[in-house]
């Protein structure tokens, strides 16, 4: 197969289907760089025609939180007050700095997912 770019969804469809097809190729094969070659063209149609939302800051910490079998308690020890915790977890407050920066470093929240504006609920 020729490797050309992917314009449109048939050619994004020809490669899934290439790569389907050499999904096994041994690295340093032709068809071993023709895999990876394709990987990242299909990569890159994606990212512009599939863009993945970052999650609000609310879900990014309840996700997290979840992850790490942490509950509301701990979440208060960590930004100071039960009632802090519930107020940003209920939507009701948004994060500051300081907040921000705790649950970055401790839950390895990505910053630029914290800062998000949050939609407050009143």
């Amino acid at each position: 197969m020729q490797i050309q770019p992917i314009h449109t969804k048939d050619d994004y469809e020809n490669a899934l289907a290439r790569i389907e097809e050499i999904f096994d190729a041994k690295t340093g094969t032709i068809e071993g760089d023709e895999l990876e070659i394709l990987g990242i063209l299909v990569d890159e149609y994606e990212k512009k025609n599939f863009p993945v939302e970052a999650p609000k800051p609310v879900e990014a910490i309840k996700f997290r939180m979840d992850q790490l079998g942490m509950e509301q308690k701990d979440l208060a020890k960590m930004l100071g007050s039960k009632s802090r915790a519930s107020e940003i977890l209920s939507g009701k407050r948004s994060l500051s700095l300081r907040q921000i920066k705790i649950l970055y470093r401790k839950l390895g929240i990505p910053a630029e997912v914290l800062i998000q504006e949050a939609e407050l609920v009143t």
